[in-house]
């Protein structure tokens, strides 16, 4: 290993060990838990295992890089929600990270986890037995070499598992690196922690003109903590993708590309209203596709998406009598059912973007009777429909939510087996 690249990864390392990321409060576990994509167990059960995997049976998960522990102690919790089979291994370099995350668990009183101290590089020869699911969320863009460390995670992932993960994406950033740049010439003999303030500093006295400034997808620096702030503009190692360097990227690895989340931001045809335009866009390969939207929109400032190995067969739940359709938590289903009751467009906004979407026939209807329990057959049935119509309504309908990312399919088997 040369010279320089020990020197920046040790600093990575100290920049953690000085600022654990994100700011966490152990004892926030007694009133709240911090939900979201990727790692949700159904959202993962939708895209890598068809809705059919049961988490109450034996279930390896891997947080690499794990931080202060938001994936974690979610993946974690869940788990134990459905009966404490599966495990949980969190890896990450920062000894500091690892005790709030271990204190997090604690207050939780979960059993099942195990913690590591080290870095993702060496997982191919720490002995672990093979990961059905690995998460892996702001560490890979912090690599000297990402491609070097994707190949790690892969080669301790079993044959048909999946991951989820996450790098900075680059339009969205717009001014970031510029900012970096600056700041490394100007606070780069200081210590961490000197740093700090002097960069607040210089952010303050930005012209109005600066990219930065004029970006408003990016606010982590406005947020008060150092952490967050130092993450930004003061990260010594740092990097980011377009969508077709993300394809390059999985692809390097031997993996596939199975899904961007959310999926509806990476549609051209989201932003596109002229029907020729729109006829040429869903020509294009679903490579493309992804690309034009990102273009167009300019404000993924990340990219977060499940891939599989290139050997496994995709595998994403569709749609069939005995499936179950499953609201993303915070989605009550009489709300919903409320907000689009006599309505054929409905508003919602992405980045501060508001963007108008057709609701398909019966919206209202279909979405009032998804709880969690009843089966596609079952909605039909209450909806007093034969499949064929029923399923040409709730295709669009399906395709619509789950576009937005708040409803997949869960195979009701789980519960009978």
């Amino acid at each position: 290993m040369a010279k320089g690249r020990k020197g920046r990864d040790q600093a990575v390392k100290n920049q953690y060990e000085d600022f654990p990321y994100p700011p966490r409060d152990p004892e926030d576990e007694r009133k709240r838990l911090i939900f979201g994509s990727p790692s949700n167990l159904e959202e993962v059960n939708h895209y890598l295992f068809g809705g059919k995997r049961d988490f109450s049976k034996p279930f390896r998960a891997l947080v690499a890089g794990g931080g202060t522990g938001d994936a974690a102690i979610m993946l974690a919790q869940q788990l134990a929600d459905h009966g404490n089979a599966g495990t949980v291994t969190y890896l990450d370099l920062s000894t500091a990270s690892r005790k709030v995350v271990e204190a997090r668990a604690k207050v939780r009183g979960l059993q099942n986890m195990e913690f590591h101290t080290g870095s993702l590089l060496e997982l191919p020869s720490m002995g672990f037995e093979p990961f059905d699911y690995i998460d892996c969320c702001g560490v890979l863009h912090h690599l000297e070499d990402p491609e070097e460390g994707l190949k790690a995670l892969e080669a301790v992932l079993t044959d048909e598992g999946g991951m989820g993960l996450m790098v900075y994406a680059t339009l969205g950033r717009t001014g970031v690196y510029h900012v970096q740049d600056a700041l490394k010439m100007l606070t780069r003999d200081l210590p961490q922690k000197k740093q700090v303030p002097l960069a607040k500093t210089f952010v303050e006295q930005l012209p109005s003109t600066n990219w930065l400034v004029r970006n408003p997808f990016v606010g982590d620096h406005k947020l008060g903590e150092d952490a967050a702030f130092f993450d930004l503009l003061l990260h010594p190692r740092d990097r980011s993708y377009t969508v077709p360097e993300v394809y390059d990227f999985v692809q390097s690895a031997g993996l596939q590309l199975i899904t961007f989340i959310e999926p509806v931001k990476y549609d051209p045809v989201t932003y596109l209203k002229d029907k020729d335009l729109i006829k040429r866009a869903r020509e294009l390969k679903p490579e493309e596709r992804a690309a034009l939207a990102e273009n167009m929109s300019g404000t993924q400032k990340i990219h977060l998406f499940y891939v599989l190995k290139d050997s496994a067969r995709p595998n994403v739940a569709s749609i069939e009598p005995g499936m179950i359709p499953v609201l993303k938590r915070g989605n009550p289903p009489e709300a919903l059912a409320a907000a689009f009751k006599g309505k054929n467009k409905f508003p919602i906004t992405f980045d501060g973007e508001q963007i108008e979407f057709s609701l398909p026939e019966k919206s209202a209807e279909i979405v009032a009777l998804i709880d969690g329990v009843r089966t596609l057959s079952d909605i039909q049935s209450e909806l007093n429909l034969n499949w064929e119509k029923f399923r040409s309504l709730f295709a669009p309908f399906f395709k619509l939510l789950n576009g937005w990312n708040i409803l997949w399919l869960k195979s009701s088997r789980l519960n009978s087996d």
